[in-house]
């Protein structure tokens, strides 16, 4: 992997990141925010004994798991 490459990977990384970031706090802050993939609202579920706390679409297009701690 060369450099370039790396950098393309970095700053991909990071767009990524920041856009997540983004998706979670308008879905905190109680904004409609629909799914990029299937245009459903994007919602808030608590974590459980079984499943960790998570921002997610009804079809699991989009699936961020969150780290509450």
């Amino acid at each position: 992997m060369d450099l370039s490459a790396l950098e393309a990977l970095q700053k991909n990384s990071k767009r990524s990141y920041n856009d997540q970031k983004a998706i979670i706090k308008k879905v905190l802050a109680g904004r409609a925010v629909s799914c990029k993939v299937c245009r459903q609202p994007l919602m808030f579920n608590m974590a459980n004994q079984n499943q960790p706390a998570k921002v997610c679409c009804t079809k699991g297009c989009t699936d961020i798991e969150l780290d509450i701690s």
